[in-house]
């Protein structure tokens, strides 16, 4: 490995400024050679140091590692920059972040098979629904529906397309009957999902005949826990509306009951992102070939 170590005030300064202008201001460089640097110094240590989107600039893992190496004595930073560089095992902290409806990340079996295959990873999951900026909050990828995916970022899919279903137990449907069209809802109990308290319930979206709407349910029961609208359903709460994965096994069981399926398409679903494609870190990179090759598995078996 070999380091250009006039590179190395460039790094500490966007270390510092968390800002690739800030820093070239401070430095009375251009930000592209800002840029143009520190992708160099990623490439010398083939991993990268810090990840940035439009909107912020954060230190990854390695480049942490490389900031308070930057801080020993002078003897000691040659031995420091060694560890810097990345490995070929996958290795550290990897951190994520996930809305709550995303069953084919949160069932279990993609983490608990990653974990197996790459026990030198710590994997830190967040569950929430707030939208925020995954870079400054210091995460390494997130997932979300695709069509709310920054332009800017890199989306790999966690599967196919998704639907969405609405569902109901028998006993709620024998009691309040059964809805034909989905302006027939508004006449029922419905049970509706929001991804904060300040959030109004999301309006449960449809199409007929290639043109989509969607309707205003006003639900008498709202909550930002898919689980606790499932199990209300299953008690006989309503009608509620989640993708289709979430109310499989109920349905199969007979415990729910699928409704308006004609109304409701499919559409992308679940992808995986993260801020840049150049020197992920291995322990990113790990994830993303595991989900590639389930994905890829899951695709190659024929259906029951």
């Amino acid at each position: 490995m070999k380091v250009d170590l006039n590179l190395l005030p460039l790094f500490l300064a966007v270390a510092e400024e968390h800002n690739f202008r800030a820093a070239a201001d401070r430095l009375g460089v251009t930000r592209s050679a800002v840029s143009q640097g520190i992708r160099r110094l990623e490439d010398a240590f083939g991993t990268a140091l810090v990840m940035r989107t439009t909107r912020s600039v954060h230190l990854t893992e390695a480049g942490t590692r490389l900031r308070e190496a930057l801080s020993r004595p002078l003897s000691d930073i040659g031995t420091a920059l060694e560890g810097v560089a990345a490995e070929s095992t996958p290795r550290g902290l990897l951190r994520i972040a996930t809305t709550s409806i995303a069953e084919p990340f949160l069932s279990g079996p993609l983490i608990a098979s990653f974990a197996v295959a790459h026990p030198g990873v710590t994997i830190d999951v967040t569950v929430t629904d707030e939208e925020f900026d995954i870079v400054a909050a210091g995460f390494d990828a997130g997932v979300r529906l695709g069509e709310v995916i920054e332009q800017d970022m890199i989306a790999v899919p966690l599967g196919g397309d998704q639907r969405e279903m609405v569902a109901a137990a028998p006993a709620y449907l024998a009691a309040h009957g059964t809805p034909a069209h989905p302006r027939d809802l508004i006449e029922h109990r419905c049970i509706g999902w929001r991804p904060a308290p300040n959030v109004a319930p999301y309006r449960w979206e449809f199409a007929e005949n290639g043109v989509p709407f969607d309707v205003a349910v006003e639900p008498q029961i709202t909550t930002n826990d898919l689980r606790l609208m499932l199990r209300v359903a299953l008690a006989g709460g309503g009608i509620t509306f989640a993708p289709e994965e979430t109310f499989r096994p109920h349905v199969e069981a007979g415990r729910l009951v699928p409704l308006l399926d004609d109304f409701l398409p499919p559409f992308p679903g679940f992808f995986l992102y993260f801020p840049q494609r150049r020197n992920i870190a291995p322990k990113l990179r790990a994830l993303i070939d595991h989900i590639g090759r389930r994905t890829d598995t899951s695709r190659s078996v024929a259906p029951e």
